[in-house]
């Protein structure tokens, strides 16, 4: 068959479920059937007309994992790191290749995303999965990689001296990802700011975690999981004299940040963007070693289902941290 089913963004706030071409894999790539992908904020930003980068109509979706159909690696199951870089640019070669100038990612022209029966990968871009991890875990991959790799370069700014404590502001996917890659990293006290009182009694009733509507206080580490001019000035006013912050989210450009406090308080920005491939390797295998818990903070739905995913997402109407969709339900 040359068609498959296929999630495919027609316009603002406007998603079809149709056939869509099969992709054809090139050399050295490999055709990966699709078990599960959640769904991402830069999805969102798309879904909402907010990302010129992905015009419409496009496949979005970039968090997968599967099963390799077809050549030497049939059947193996993997998970897709979704960040195909140049192996020979400067960047790449020093191990960032996450600011590789030729950098494209599944859900961005030239390459569609994974809300589809299948999509195409590099070999180097396909992680293995052992046969007792779920693929439905494995799939959080990408969104836990982006909060390792921030959480990392943050623990390695932060002066030896300080406390490991940290506020993390947003308690979607990626504050989730954040709180529990700086857990595992050695902070055993993390609070989450989420406005959202759905969100909040989720974290809290269903994950255990130290949630607060709004943060007071200061703090050693900021994590500003969400990015909007609002959350910045946040981030700003609350990390303590010396400390850092972390910008993961890509809410807006503008705005929020004291500028001149945190240049008298001698206050480190660092914005963090996806991850470098050893940062995807060692997120997948802490999944699969069972460090960063049991990540049971996901809602499943059909693919087929995914337009009133995006639409109960927007409304505010899910708890759940992440919504995952599988192709077969």
């Amino acid at each position: 068959m040359n068609a498959m089913k296929a999630l495919v963004y027609t316009g603002p706030e406007s998603l079809e479920f149709r056939d869509e071409p099969r992709p054809v894999a090139a050399h050295n790539e490999h055709l990966v059937r699709i078990d599960t992908v959640g769904i991402c904020g830069s999805d969102m930003h798309a879904y909402l007309g907010h990302d010129d980068r992905r015009p419409a109509p496009l496949i979005l979706g970039h968090e997968a994992a599967g099963t390799i159909e077809g050549g030497p690696r049939d059947g193996d199951r993997v998970t897709i790191n979704p960040l195909v870089t140049d192996p020979t640019s400067a960047e790449s070669r020093a191990g960032r290749e996450n600011i590789c100038p030729n950098r494209q990612i599944i859900s961005m022209p030239p390459r569609p995303g994974a809300f589809a029966r299948y999509v195409t990968m590099p070999e180097r871009n396909l992680v293995p999965v052992p046969d007792d991890v779920p693929l439905e875990k494995a799939a959080l991959a990408e969104p836990l990689a982006v909060s390792w790799h921030a959480a990392r370069l943050g623990v390695s700014a932060l002066h030896p001296a300080m406390d490991r404590r940290a506020l993390v502001i947003g308690g979607g996917a990626i504050g989730v990802a954040a709180v529990l890659a700086l857990n595992a990293m050695g902070f055993d006290d993390v609070i989450i700011a989420e406005p959202n009182d759905v969100r909040r009694a989720y974290l809290v009733e269903r994950c255990g975690f130290d949630v607060v509507a709004a943060a007071e206080g200061a703090f050693p580490l900021v994590v500003d999981s969400v990015g909007i001019a609002a959350t910045r000035k946040v981030a700003s006013a609350l990390a303590v004299q010396g400390g850092v912050i972390l910008h993961i989210g890509l809410g807006d450009s503008d705005g929020g940040l004291d500028i001149r406090r945190m240049t008298l308080q001698e206050i480190t920005f660092i914005g963090t963007y996806t991850y470098t491939a050893k940062d995807f390797r060692d997120t997948a295998q802490a999944i699969y070693d069972g460090r960063l818990g049991p990540l049971d903070w996901v809602e499943a739905r059909g693919l087929s289902d995914g337009a009133a995913a995006f639409a109960d997402i927007r409304a505010g109407r899910v708890a759940a941290p992440k919504v995952i969709l599988k192709p077969d339900a």
